[in-house]
């Protein structure tokens, strides 16, 4: 899991099969508050460009940052604050923003002037949770400007071929996970490995991050807790690098 995050607003819509469970619904819910109001942070809005005492960033220099995690980037409600995250994406050139998003049909209207052919350091990353959003969402990735391309298979809900949108050479990475917490639907590890022999034969990188909570591998069903689910992650990348090179 990525370690340092930026939500400049909370709060989101679900508009995909992939929403169904939203981690954001489900957690805030169990803080008795409404996840489809959504604000911008009053504390955290500027987080890049806060300093210590010693007058260094509190978020350093040459690390990823997951960006609008709690909602999404391209959201409608976030267009009054967009500008201003722009802002603070130009400034601190030395941190690489991922943003993931459903809304990529919104991008070209969502950029700043000065976008051009992308920003270095911004990673645009696309959910696709399965094979018609897929296809939906990935053509409208590979149309548009950016220096960074990625998928996000999460939480992945069935068997997805990325083979054709791999075969552009565009893309960098599938980061694949299934879906946690209370009433999350299987993820199998068929369907994984399935990725990552797609992954290898197009030399994309492969990032298998999170089992989800509701994990099936060889027959068997595991129901793994959320706090265990990066560890076991790690321990399935190994076995299929493994099974992969025999």
């Amino acid at each position: 899991m990525n370690k340092f995050q930026w939500n400049p607003w909370h709060g989101c819509h679900k508009c995909s099969p992939g929403c169904l469970n939203c981690y954001v619904y489900y957690l805030d819910k169990i803080r008795d508050k409404d996840p489809s109001i959504v604000t911008k942070s009053k504390t955290n809005f500027n987080l890049p460009m806060k300093k210590n005492r010693n007058g260094e960033f509190k978020i350093p220099p040459k690390i990823e940052l997951a960006t609008c995690f709690t909602s999404d980037f391209f959201l409608e409600e976030a267009d009054k604050w967009r500008a201003e995250a722009w802002e603070i994406i130009r400034f601190r050139k030395d941190i690489n923003f991922l943003i993931c998003t459903k809304r990529i049909a919104r991008f070209n209207q969502c950029i700043p002037e000065d976008w051009g052919e992308g920003y270095e350091n911004v990673t645009l990353a696309v959910s696709c949770e399965n094979q018609q959003k897929a296809e939906e969402r990935l053509p409208i990735l590979l149309s548009i400007k950016a220096k960074h391309k990625v998928i996000f298979a999460a939480p992945l809900l069935e068997s997805v071929d990325f083979s054709k949108f791999l075969a552009t050479g565009e893309i960098e990475m599938i980061s694949v996970s299934g879906e946690s917490y209370k009433g999350a639907r299987e993820c199998h590890f068929d369907w994984i490995r399935k990725i990552k022999e797609t992954c290898d034969r197009y030399h994309v990188k492969f990032d298998f991050h999170q089992t989800g909570s509701n994990f099936v591998m060889n027959g068997k069903r595991y129901h793994i807790n959320h706090r265990d689910e990066y560890k076991q992650a790690k321990k399935g990348t190994q076995y299929l690098n493994e099974l992969l090179k025999k």
